[in-house]
């Protein structure tokens, strides 16, 4: 008697459906926007830090003039 054939498909990961399943019910326009928008979120969370780093640099310079 010989064993049946195993068939081992992998299962798609939780983000890989989700992302299957955006792709299929919205437009390209929308995909963009939202791209776009995550872009623009990074960049805002750039320049905060930025803006920290830059606040503790003057804050030691005053600190040493002083």
């Amino acid at each position: 008697m010989q064993a049946a054939p195993v068939r081992a498909t992998a299962i798609p990961s939780f983000t890989d459906a989700l992302r299957a399943v955006e792709s299929l019910l919205m437009s390209s326009g929308q995909r963009t926007a939202r791209r776009n928008a995550w872009t623009s979120v990074l960049e805002d969370r750039r320049r905060a830090k930025d803006r920290v780093e830059a606040q503790r640099v003057l804050d030691q310079f005053t600190a040493a003039g002083s």
